[in-house]
């Protein structure tokens, strides 16, 4: 029988997870993404099946002051991004999804700067 990879565990640990943490139109859900080279993170309304906000560090204006998409310092930009632009619309709460990795490094930055944003969670 072949070893799991890294990233099915992953994905195991996630839908364990997405079990508990479903988002509404009152406290959305704030997925985060990460992969070796970019950090993503969005705003999702699971009942109604939207994104009503995202960021990464592939966007054309986070991209011009990231110099790599892959460190911390670019999640805490994207982190303070996609919180800014949740705040814009109207939404001050979430719940924080972080997709089956470890609440540790990229992920606690991305959430640091939503936090500093003004989104509470």
């Amino acid at each position: 029988m072949a070893k799991a990879s890294r990233n099915d565990r992953r994905l195991k640990r996630h839908a364990r997870v997405r079990k508990d943490v479903f988002g509404t139109p009152e406290k959305p859900r704030l997925c985060v993404f990460r992969s070796n080279s970019n950090i993503s993170a969005q705003v999702i309304d699971d009942v109604n099946g939207t994104t009503l906000v995202s960021a990464s560090s592939l966007d054309k204006e986070l991209k011009a002051s990231i110099a790599n998409g892959g460190n911390k310092d670019a999640a805490k930009q994207v982190g303070k991004a996609v919180g800014e632009k949740a705040v814009a619309k109207g939404i001050k709460e979430v719940c924080f999804d972080r997709g089956g990795y470890l609440y540790h490094g990229r992920v606690k930055e991305l959430a640091d700067g939503a936090r500093e944003a003004g989104l509470e969670f």
